[in-house]
């Protein structure tokens, strides 16, 4: 297992998980970015079924590499990761973040103090939009009346957690492209604290194409599998 050595200065062992599918141009950069951030002393990529050198980039960056043979989506890649993270936090991390994903750092501080149990990275700027906002607008929307919570960036993949909320989670995230909207109802409803955190990052928008209206049409329909499963 290839390990990053920093993590003496921190009393806390960071574990990063970094789902990866054809991410070639971007992974061993976004590699590179996350190692040099306190604590952290394990780098997971997930190559989820890639069909371009996406694993060779990780693994020249430095990074330990799970390799699935098929496409286990986002949350089947997270926790194939998970069966291997032995921190005492969680910091997941896109691959397509490239070099400003130094600022998943930002997201360690509130958990680490006790602020919060899980942290969600919210861009502050975008360049454009991808789609037409339907799986956004409907994330908040169902978050706020299943929790209360009022969410910018319910969707954003970048996030830290603890021990606990792993717990609360049965250590294990829920399947296909809504891990993250479950993440927050089933968190809140065991009580514990999220927080947004503000993170100057950028990734490759999903272009207005048919493979990326086909992507957002299926997180579309897994959101609302997520939250119609949730309303009982």
């Amino acid at each position: 297992m290839n390990e990053v050595k920093n993590q003496q200065n921190s009393e806390y062992l960071i574990s990063i998980i970094i789902p990866a599918y054809n991410e070639e141009m971007l992974v061993g950069q976004t590699v590179e970015a996350v190692s040099t951030i306190t604590g952290v002393g394990q780098i997971i990529v997930v190559d989820d079924g890639s069909t371009d050198h996406t694993a060779a980039m990780a693994e020249k960056a430095g990074a330990t590499v799970l390799r699935s043979e098929k496409n286990l989506g986002k949350g089947g890649a997270l926790n194939l990761g998970l069966t291997k993270a032995i921190g005492d936090i969680i910091l997941l991390v896109d691959a397509d973040l490239g070099k400003t994903s130094i600022e998943a750092r930002k997201l360690l501080d509130p958990v680490i103090k006790g602020q919060a149990d899980l942290t969600i990275g919210r861009f502050t700027s975008r360049k454009r939009k991808g789609g037409f906002g339907l799986a956004l607008n409907l994330a908040r929307k169902a978050i706020r009346h299943l929790t209360g919570l009022n969410l910018e960036a319910p969707l954003s993949g970048q996030r830290a957690l603890n021990r606990k909320a792993l717990a609360a989670l049965n250590n294990q995230f829920a399947a296909g492209f809504a891990v993250e909207v479950a993440m927050i109802i089933d968190l809140a409803r065991h009580g514990l604290v999220i927080r947004e955190v503000p993170v100057e990052m950028r990734h490759r928008e999903t272009d207005r194409d048919f493979f990326g209206f086909l992507h957002r049409g299926r997180q579309f329909w897994d959101i609302f599998w997520v939250i119609t499963s949730r309303m009982f």
